[in-house]
C-alpha cells in the first residue's frame, strides 16, 4: 500500500502549483468556519452586554468583518471546486493516457487472456474515482482536520473540562472506524471485479447481437447478464451493509459527543463554572466539529473507490510488455524481404504444448509461399512470429539476414503488411479506413490504393463515396468489401513483405474470385506469406510447404505435391 500511495501522490507534481493554492483556499474556508462561532460568543457573551450605541456599532463593525469573512469564503469555495477540478480532470487525463499507452505496447499474449470490457472499465470508472479521490481527498482531509484540531483548541480555551467531555468519545469512534474501514476497503474491492465482469458481458453482447439475434438466443443473454447483474448486486449489498454500519456508528458517536457536552455543559452553568453564552459557543464548535467528521466518513467510501481504482489502475501498469525493443535495436531498413527460419520452437507459454517445434525454412526475396495444414498446426503462428506479435522460444526468425529481435518493432512492422480474414475497420469513413495503411498519405494515393485492391469502384457508387461512414467494424459493408478495403490499406502501406492470413475463405465464390485478383497484384514482386483454407487459390505459388504437429512434413510446388501422392494430395481432393 506504501508504494501504491507514493506512485498515486506522483501525479500531482505537474500541477503542484494548482494542489497548494488549492490548499490554501481550503484553509481559508477552514478558518471562516472557525472564526464565526467565536464572532457569535463575542456577541451573545460581550457585545449584549454594552450600551445601545456601542451595540448598532459594534454590529456594524461586526457585518462588515463577517461580509469580508464571506466573499474570502466564496472565492475559495469557487477555486476548489472550479480549479480544483480541473486539476482533477488533468490528472485523469494523463492517467488514461499512460495507460491507453501502455495497453498499446503490451504484446497478443497479454490480450489473449484479457476481457475488452473489462479493460474498458480499468480506463473510463477507475480512472474517474481515483481522480475524484486525488481532487477532492486532499482538501477534504485538510477542511476536516483544520476544523476537528482548530475546534479542539478553541474549545479547550473556553471550557477544558467541557471539551474533555466532548473528546472523551473520540478514541472509541477512530477504532470503530479503522475495524470498518477495513473490511469496507475489501468489500468495494470486490464491486469494482463485478462492475468489470458485466462491462465484459456487455460489450461480449454487443459485439454479438447479429448471432445473438440469428439464433433468437435473447432470452439466453438476459439470464447470462441476470447472474452477473445478481452478483453485481450481492456485491453492493455487502459493501452498502458495512457502509450503512459505518455510518450510523459514526452519527451516534457524534450525537453522543453532543449528549455528553450538553449534560456537563448544564451541571457546569448550575455550578456558577460557565456561563450560557460559552455553552452556546460550544454547541456551535460541535456543528463545525460534527461536520468535518461526516466529511471523513463520506471521504471513507471516496478513499475505498478510488484506492481500489488505483490498485486495479497498478496492476495493468506494472504488466510489462514481453515483447519490446532491445537497448540495442537499430532501424530495419533496406528490405529485400529474404526471411529465415532457423531451428524455430514455440510455445504460447510454459504450461502449453510446443505450437511448433525445429522449424526450419528459407524463403528468398519476392518468393511467394503457401501454408496449408489441418487447424492447430501452427500456419498462422508461424507467420506471426515475423513481425514479433509473439517471440520464439527458441531459434530466430531472420530477414535479410538480421534478427527480427535486434530491430525496432516499429521499423520491422513497417515492413509487413497483413491482410486477415476476420478484417477490422475502424468506425469512420471508407477513405479514413484506408489512408490508416498511411498516415499523411494524400487523397491521390488513397484513391489510387483502392483502385489496385479493385474498390474505387464499388466505393464510388455509394451517394458519399470515400466520405461514406461504414459503421461499427464495418458493418454496412459486405465481406468482399470490407476485404478490399482491408487489402486497400496494405497497398497504401506499400510493404516489402506479406502475409495473407485465409484472406478469402469466407467469401462467396464472386468475391473471392475478385478478391484474389487483388492480392495477386499485391503479391507480386514480394515475399508473400499465403495461409490458404481452399487449395484452388494457391496452386500458383511458388512453394507450399504443408504443416503437421511435427513441422513442415512435405514442399514443393502444386504439381509436384500431388505427384508425391502424400498428406498435400489428400487435403487437394477432400476441399475440392
Amino acid at each position: 500500500m506504501k508504494n501504491n500511495m507514493k506512485k498515486m501522490v506522483s501525479y500531482y507534481r505537474p500541477y503542484m502549483h494548482i494542489f497548494l493554492a488549492d490548499m490554501f483556499f481550503a484553509t481559508l474556508s477552514a478558518s471562516v468556519a472557525l472564526i464565526i462561532p467565536l464572532v457569535v460568543r463575542y456577541v451573545t457573551g460581550t457585545l449584549v452586554y454594552m450600551a445601545k450605541d456601542r451595540i448598532i456599532e459594534g454590529l456594524w463593525h461586526i457585518g462588515l468583518f463577517l461580509a469580508v469573512l464571506l466573499l474570502v469564503d466564496l472565492f475559495s469555495r469557487f477555486f476548489i471546486g472550479n480549479y480544483g477540478h480541473v486539476m482533477g480532470a488533468k490528472i485523469e487525463y494523463n492517467m488514461r493516457a499512460e495507460i491507453f499507452d501502455h495497453m498499446q505496447k503490451l504484446s497478443f499474449a497479454f490480450y489473449d487472456d484479457a476481457k475488452v470490457g473489462q479493460l474498458m472499465s480499468r480506463i473510463t470508472t477507475d480512472l474517474f474515482d481515483i481522480t475524484e479521490l486525488l481532487h477532492h481527498g486532499p482538501e477534504n482531509i485538510i477542511l476536516s482536520v483544520l476544523k476537528i484540531l482548530g475546534a479542539l483548541v478553541i474549545l479547550v480555551n473556553i471550557n477544558g473540562m467541557l471539551a474533555l467531555a466532548a473528546f472523551l468519545v473520540l478514541p472509541f469512534m477512530f477504532i470503530f472506524a479503522f475495524v470498518l474501514n477495513k473490511k469496507m476497503r475489501a468489500a468495494f474491492r470486490r464491486n469494482r471485479v463485478k462492475i468489470a465482469d458485466i462491462n465484459a458481458q456487455i460489450e461480449d453482447n454487443l459485439s454479438g447481437i447479429r448471432v445473438v439475434k440469428s439464433f433468437a438466443n435473447e432470452e439466453v443473454e438476459n439470464n447470462k447478464f441476470k447472474q452477473g447483474n445478481d452478483g453485481f448486486l450481492s456485491a453492493k449489498r455487502n459493501s452498502y451493509r458495512y457502509m450503512g454500519c459505518f455510518q450510523a456508528g459514526v452519527g451516534v458517536f457524534t450525537t453522543l459527543i453532543q449528549v455528553n457536552v450538553i449534560l456537563v455543559g448544564g451541571a457546569l452553568i448550575a455550578n456558577g463554572r460557565m456561563n450560557i453564552s460559552d455553552l452556546v459557543t460550544f454547541l456551535l464548535y460541535i456543528g463545525v466539529f460534527s461536520e468535518p467528521i461526516k466529511t471523513l466518513v463520506d471521504f471513507t467510501e471516496q478513499f475505498q473507490n478510488g484506492y481500489t481504482g488505483f490498485e486495479r489502475f497498478r496492476e495493468i501498469m506494472d504488466i510489462e510488455p514481453d515483447i519490446e525493443d532491445s537497448p540495442d535495436a537499430v532501424e530495419l531498413t533496406d528490405v529485400q524481404g529474404h526471411i529465415t527460419f532457423e531451428d524455430v520452437s514455440f510455445r504460447y507459454n510454459e504450461n502449453t504444448d510446443k505450437v511448433l517445434n525445429h522449424v526450419n525454412l528459407d524463403v528468398p526475396a519476392g518468393a511467394y509461399t503457401a501454408l496449408v495444414g489441418a487447424s492447430g498446426a501452427g500456419k498462422t503462428t508461424l507467420c506471426s512470429l515475423i513481425p514479433r506479435f509473439y517471440d520464439v522460444t527458441g531459434g530466430r526468425v531472420l530477414i535479410d539476414g538480421r534478427d527480427v529481435r535486434s530491430v525496432t518493432l516499429k521499423s520491422l512492422r513497417s515492413q509487413i503488411g497483413m491482410v486477415q480474414q476476420d478484417v477490422y475497420l475502424f468506425a469512420g469513413t471508407i477513405y479514413e479506413n484506408i489512408a490508416y495503411g498511411k498516415p499523411g498519405a494524400t487523397r491521390e494515393e488513397v484513391i489510387e490504393a483502392a483502385k489496385n485492391a479493385n474498390a474505387h469502384e464499388f466505393i464510388c457508387q455509394f451517394p458519399d463515396g470515400y466520405e461514406t461512414d461504414i459503421g461499427q467494424r464495418g458493418i454496412k459493408l459486405s465481406g468482399g468489401q470490407k476485404q478490399r478495403l482491408s487489402i486497400a490499406r496494405v497497398f497504401l502501406k506499400n510493404p516489402p513483405i506479406l502475409i495473407f492470413d485465409e484472406a478469402t475463405s469466407a467469401l462467396d465464390n464472386e468475391s473471392e474470385h475478385v478478391v484474389q485478383e487483388s492480392l495477386e497484384r499485391l503479391a507480386k514482386n514480394r515475399t508473400t506469406f499465403v495461409i490458404a483454407h481452399r487449395l484452388t487459390t494457391i496452386q500458383n505459388a511458388e512453394n507450399i510447404l504443408v504443416l503437421t504437429d511435427d513441422g513442415i512434413a512435405e514442399s514443393g510446388t502444386h504439381q509436384e505435391l500431388l505427384d508425391k501422392g502424400g498428406i498435400y494430395e489428400k487435403l487437394y481432393h477432400m476441399h475440392r
